[in-house]
């Protein structure tokens, strides 16, 4: 399985990044909006797992261009933003699913 994790702490990006390809996941790092959109968009991927609060174009306006694009790969918003107005925004605005950091992959 392949999936792009875009996210701009390199901290948080490597973390998701080992515990993805422990499970036998392919992933791609981008650490902007910019760069992740141009990855999710080009690439065969299984997931995209994406943050919120990202350099040059923001989480939201990723996954809304995303999905006015046609994309249908599930989309996971893994954020620190854990107030249910984020939440409600991601999900009505495509997102699949919405963690908030602090995770672990147990």
């Amino acid at each position: 399985m392949k999936t792009p994790a875009i996210e701009d702490d390199r901290t948080v990006g490597q973390y998701v990044k080992r515990g993805l390809e422990e499970q036998r996941f392919h992933v791609d790092l981008a650490d902007n909006g910019l760069e992740g959109l141009r990855l999710a968009s080009g690439g065969q991927y299984d997931l995209i797992i994406l943050d919120l609060r990202l350099p040059e174009m923001s989480g939201l306006e990723v996954l809304r261009n995303l999905r006015d694009r046609g994309l249908t790969v599930p989309i996971l918003v893994l954020t620190a933003q854990d107030t249910v107005d984020f939440k409600v925004q991601a999900l009505r605005t495509g997102a699949d699913d919405y963690v908030t950091k602090p995770f672990s992959f147990e």
